[in-house]
């Protein structure tokens, strides 16, 4: 089988950590990013993360050649607005395969001016305002004619406040408020065989553009969707993935806002329903024949913030208690045991220290993890657990506050209580 070395680019927007979850697990796909040498989540979740000049940089081209030709990279995956049309129109002076549909999709759909104009007769734009004269009606919207995220995006109330935001430099487009529902219709199309994946998911809660709340749409809808897809496939060209958005008007119409020829971040929606849209554009791009399966579900997603980190604890052991730290309440710590695997991917030494009362291999066989240990070390109630590690390069976690200070104040080892572990999970593998 082989192996695709996919550099993501850039790995740390939404888009791109999505491109990430949905090929982190794939047995053919080895994962790199790229991105500008600035603070951003691509280095906590890629094992391999370079930085490159920006776009706008004379030098861009020079510096992603040079991690392209040392990698050995077979596919570039765009993972924002402005670097899809960069690597588009750059194409043939960039030394790996770029996931992408055709420049000219690329081109219309990076503008709205340019979106609107050509499917103005086919298909329910919202009303295009020329100037503030022509405005009959408020609020109205504003947004730039090239913009992504709902970024510098206004509802205007009045011809005051519309002066006083066209006063910037910023292109904008007037267009009518839409106040109802919207929509996000997920695509995937073939070179060969056209449009063969479409169904819609309601952005219920958006942030910054970003949509944090996303629930299933009925078949009707996806019917009506399909339709649109249909006229929007005819005049554009599409290669794999790709959306469009739709909201209503005061009246309860659909209206396009946009289109986008790349992954979009919330298509978890529908990746965790069997589409997973970053993959099968790798295949669509090596003519793979594809065949989709999905679990057609009713759905909610809610997404939030996630926390990663970065630190300096070496180790090679982990002593771990097991009453209320590895089992707690008759369950299992979940998170607890995502890391104890990690360590046993690892190679790190896992030590079980626990004052357990009654026959403990009965105990850890109810649970089933018995054979996770290197050892058990059974203790006395009145034993001090300080006295049993022997391990150097080690760490500690237990729920006992009184264990754990006397640990540290002994051996000077970290010391974690569950509360903590998740600063030890490393998702770079």
């Amino acid at each position: 089988m082989k192996l695709y070395k996919v550099l993501v680019f850039p790995g740390g927007t939404e888009i791109g950590l999505e491109i990430y979850n949905a090929l982190c697990s794939c047995k053919d796909i080895q994962l790199y990013s790229v991105g500008l040498d600035m603070s951003n989540h691509a280095p906590y979740v890629f094992k391999n993360h370079f930085s490159i000049p920006s776009i706008h940089d004379p030098a861009w081209i020079d510096s992603l050649n040079k991690i392209i030709i040392e990698n050995n990279i077979d596919y570039i995956f765009p993972a924002y607005d402005d670097i899809v049309i960069s690597l588009a129109i750059n194409a043939e002076n960039i030394k790996a395969k770029i996931i992408s549909s055709p420049l000219e999709t690329c081109l219309i759909t990076r503008y709205k001016s340019k979106t609107y104009a050509m499917f103005s007769t086919n298909l329910p734009i919202p009303k295009i305002y020329r100037s503030l004269d022509e405005i009959d009606y408020f609020p109205v919207f504003i947004k730039p004619d090239k913009g992504q995220g709902s970024q510098d995006t206004h509802i205007v109330y009045n011809k005051q406040h519309l002066s006083l935001v066209l006063s910037k430099s910023q292109e904008y487009i007037i267009t009518e408020y839409l106040p109802g529902d919207e929509y996000t219709i997920d695509c995937f199309s073939h070179r060969h065989t056209g449009l063969i994946f479409c169904r819609g998911r309601q952005r219920v809660r958006t942030k910054s553009g970003i949509s944090m709340n996303s629930r299933s749409t009925n078949n009707s809808s996806n019917e009506f969707f399909l339709n649109y897809a249909k006229l929007i496939s005819e005049k554009l060209t599409f290669y794999g993935a790709w959306f469009f958005q739709l909201k209503k008007d005061k009246d309860g119409n659909y209206k396009l806002l946009e289109i986008a020829p790349r992954i979009a971040g919330a298509m978890a929606f529908h990746r965790v329903q069997g589409i997973n849209f970053s993959l099968l554009s790798i295949y669509e791009q090596e003519n793979i024949p594809i065949e989709i399966i999905t679990n057609k579900l009713d759905l909610e997603l809610d997404r939030a913030l996630i926390n990663r980190y970065k630190h300096n604890i070496e180790y090679k052991t982990v002593y771990v208690d097991l009453d209320d730290t590895l089992v707690i309440n008759g369950k299992l710590n979940l998170s607890l045991i995502q890391f104890l695997y990690q360590c046993v991917n690892n190679n790190k030494k896992i030590i079980l220290l626990t004052k357990h009362t009654g026959n403990i291999n009965n105990f850890l066989e109810k649970y089933r993890i018995k054979y996770i240990f290197d050892s058990i070390i059974q203790i006395d109630k009145s034993a001090y657990k300080a006295n049993y590690i022997l391990e150097k390069n080690a760490i500690f976690i237990d729920d006992s506050f009184t264990e754990r200070k006397s640990v540290n104040t002994k051996l000077s080892i970290p010391t974690f209580d569950s509360s903590m572990i998740e600063m030890l999970l490393d998702y770079k593998g």
